[in-house]
C-alpha cells in the first residue's frame, strides 16, 4: 500500500473512532462542552481494569475486616489520589472508620421455648424452627418474657395504619407477620409494590425503638418471598451489625416457621395462622398472649473495624449542593470449610459497581471545568452483611444530609454487552423524574419498570440507606435489552447469573466479558450527576413519599 494509501486508511479510521466517541454521549440540553467530553473520556477498558484486580485471589473475598478488605480500599483510595481527588474521610485521610460488631448464634447451646399460663413448656429447635440473633453483642442473654401480637408490626400514620394502637411492648416480645397488608390500590401500601415497612429490617427496628426484648417474625414463604432454608443459611452464619446502634438492640431478632406459630396461636386460643393473617391485613387490634418466650442465648462475638473510601472533587461553587457516587467493595471473603475454591470473589458484586465508581472518579476528577458543586464517592464497606457501611456514611455523611442533593449508586452491573433498557427502580420517586427520562432518551436507554415490585429490591441496596436519611438516591443498573439481542437473551443471563454465579465462588473476572456497557451507564450517571449539580434547588422527593419526612427533617438541622 502506498504512502497516501496508508494515510487515507488511517484518516478513515481515526474519524470512525472520533464518530464512535462522539456518539458514546449525546449532545445533552444544558450539558457544558467540556462535561461532554469529560463523559466521552470514560474508558470501558479501564474497568475492566479495575474489576479484574478486585476479584483477584491475592484480595481473597474482600470481607470485612480482613487483609483482602484493607488492600481493596487502599487500591480505591490510590486510584482516588492519583485521578486528583481530594481526601473526604476522617482528619483528612481517605478513610472513613466503620465499627463493626459480629454475632454468630452456637446453636447447641441455645434454647427457646413457649411458656403458656398453663401446662407444660414447649421447646423449640434450633434451626429447623427457629433462628436468631442477639444484636446487643452480649455473649450470653437470658430472659423470660410475655408475647404480643401485633400483627404486620407497622405505624405507618400516611396509610392510617398502627399495628401498636393501644399497647405497649417494652421489655416484651413482638410476635409479628412478614411482609404488608395486601393491597390492589397505590395509594394503600404503594399497592402490589413493597413498601420499606414490609421489609424484616424495619419491623426490627420499629420494635427496638419501643423497647421490645425480641422480635419473632412469622414466615411464610409466599410472604417472604423466599423458603425457610434462606432464612436457616443466612443465620447459620455470623452476621454483623454497627456498633452502638440504636436500632438494633434486640436480644432476639427471630424468625419462626409457619407451623410453629401455630402452635403458638393454638397454644394462645386464636385459632387458624392463616386466617388469622388474612384477617389482620383487613383491619387488627394488639394482644398479649397468655404465653412467654423463654430463652438462653450463647453467641460468638468480635467487635472489628472496615472502612469506607471517601474522596472529592471540588465543584465551581463554595455552596453545597453536592452529588454523590456510591458502590460497595466488599464481598464474602473466603469459605474456610468449602471443598475446592473457597474464594467469593466477587467479580460482578461488586468489582463492576466499583470499576465504574473509580472510572467516573477519574473523569470528574480530570476535567478541565469543574463540576458546579463538590462531587463525593464513597466506596463503601460491609454491604453484604446488611447495607452496613452505607448506613454508617448516611448517618456520618461528608456533608449534611440535606446538602447532598442526589446519590447514584451502582451495584452489580452485568458486563455483557450494551444496554438499550436501565434499571433506575426508584428514580421515579424524584422531581428530578423528568430530566432522568430526558437523558434516557438521549442516551438511547428505554427505562424498564421494575419486574418484581413485590421484592422490594429499592431497599436492598446502598443507595437505601441515604434514601433514608433524606437523600435522594437511586440505583443504575442495566435493563434486560441489550443491542443485537432481544429481551428474552437479556433476561435469560440474569437469570443464569443469579443462578450459577449471584453470591458463589464462581462470580469471577472473564476475559470475555463487554464492559462497554458498563462505560454507558457510567456516562449516562456522569451527565445525570452534572444537571442534577447544576439545578438552582436541590432534588427533592416528590410529595408524599415516605422518604419525604426525613429529607424535611434534614432541611430543617
Amino acid at each position: 500500500m502506498r504512502r497516501n494509501q496508508v494515510v487515507v486508511a488511517l484518516a478513515a479510521i481515526l474519524a470512525t473512532s472520533l464518530l464512535h466517541a462522539q456518539q458514546t454521549v449525546p449532545e445533552v440540553p444544558g450539558l457544558p462542552q467540556a462535561a461532554h467530553a469529560a463523559a466521552a473520556s470514560i474508558d470501558s477498558e479501564k474497568i475492566r481494569a479495575h474489576v479484574r484486580f478486585l476479584s483477584l485471589d491475592l484480595l481473597e473475598g474482600r470481607g470485612p475486616g480482613t487483609r483482602g478488605d484493607s488492600l481493596a480500599a487502599e487500591y480505591i483510595a490510590t486510584q482516588f489520589a492519583l485521578d486528583g481527588l481530594e481526601p473526604a474521610g476522617d482528619n483528612g485521610t481517605w478513610f472513613q472508620r466503620v465499627p463493626l460488631l459480629a454475632v454468630h448464634t452456637i446453636e447447641d447451646k441455645t434454647k427457646f421455648s413457649f411458656v403458656p399460663a398453663t401446662g407444660q413448656p414447649v421447646d423449640l429447635a434450633y434451626g429447623t424452627e427457629i433462628v436468631s440473633k442477639d444484636q446487643t453483642g452480649q455473649p450470653i442473654a437470658d430472659f423470660d418474657a410475655p408475647i404480643v401480637f401485633v400483627g404486620y408490626g407497622i405505624h405507618a400514620p400516611e396509610y392510617k395504619w398502627d399495628d401498636y394502637a393501644g399497647v405497649d411492648i417494652k421489655g416484651k416480645i413482638a410476635l409479628m407477620i412478614a411482609n404488608e397488608p395486601p393491597s390492589d390500590d397505590p395509594v394503600f401500601f404503594k399497592g402490589k409494590a413493597l413498601t420499606y415497612y414490609g421489609r424484616w429490617t424495619y419491623k426490627y427496628e420499629e420494635a427496638a425503638r419501643r423497647g421490645a426484648v425480641g422480635v419473632l417474625l412469622i414466615h411464610r414463604t409466599d410472604l417472604a418471598s423466599y423458603g425457610w432454608e434462606v432464612v436457616r443459611n443466612s443465620q447459620a452464619i455470623e452476621k454483623s451489625y454497627l456498633q452502638e446502634d440504636p436500632l438494633s438492640k434486640l436480644r432476639a431478632a427471630a424468625w419462626i416457621q409457619h407451623d410453629v406459630a401455630q402452635r403458638l396461636l393454638t397454644l394462645a386460643g386464636l385459632g387458624d395462622l392463616d386466617k388469622t393473617i388474612d384477617a389482620a391485613g383487613k383491619t387488627f387490634h394488639a394482644v398479649e398472649l397468655p404465653v412467654r418466650l423463654k430463652a438462653h442465648i450463647e453467641s460468638h462475638v468480635r467487635r472489628y473495624d472496615s472502612t469506607n473510601v471517601l474522596g472529592r472533587v471540588p465543584g465551581a461553587s463554595t455552596e453545597n449542593h453536592a452529588v454523590l457516587y456510591t458502590g460497595h467493595y466488599d464481598h464474602l471473603g473466603i469459605d474456610p470449610d468449602a471443598k475446592g475454591d473457597g474464594i467469593y470473589n466477587g467479580a460482578a458484586d461488586n468489582g463492576t459497581g466499583c470499576g465504574i465508581l473509580l472510572e467516573l472518579a477519574r473523569a470528574f476528577g480530570q476535567s478541565t471545568v469543574r463540576p458546579p458543586h463538590a462531587v463525593y464517592f464513597a466506596s463503601v464497606t460491609a454491604e453484604e452483611q446488611g447495607l452496613l457501611g452505607s448506613q454508617y456514611l448516611g448517618l456520618h455523611p461528608p456533608v449534611p444530609a440535606s446538602q447532598i442533593t442526589l446519590d447514584l449508586n451502582y451495584d452489580m452491573v452485568l458486563p455483557i454487552g450494551i444496554p438499550r433498557s436501565a434499571n433506575l427502580n426508584g428514580a421515579e420517586r424524584l422531581d428530578f423524574w423528568p430530566t432522568i427520562q430526558a437523558v434516557a432518551r438521549d442516551f438511547d436507554l428505554a427505562l424498564a419498570p421494575d419486574p418484581m415490585p413485590s421484592a422490594g429490591h429499592y431497599y436492598r441496596s446502598d443507595h437505601f440507606s441515604l434514601a433514608r436519611v433524606g437523600i435522594p438516591a437511586m440505583p443504575v443498573a442495566e435493563g434486560t435489552l441489550f443491542e443485537g439481542r432481544d429481551e428474552a437473551w437479556g433476561r435469560d443471563q440474569a437469570v443464569d447469573f443469579v443462578k450459577h454465579h449471584y453470591h458463589q465462588p464462581s462470580d469471577e473476572y472473564r476475559p470475555d466479558w463487554d464492559f462497554r456497557g458498563n462505560a454507558k451507564l457510567a456516562r449516562f450517571g456522569f451527565v445525570l450527576g452534572w444537571l442534577a449539580s447544576a439545578q438552582p434547588k436541590s432534588v427533592e422527593w416528590v410529595p408524599g413519599d415516605e422518604f419525604e419526612a426525613a429529607r424535611k427533617a434534614s432541611e430543617a438541622h
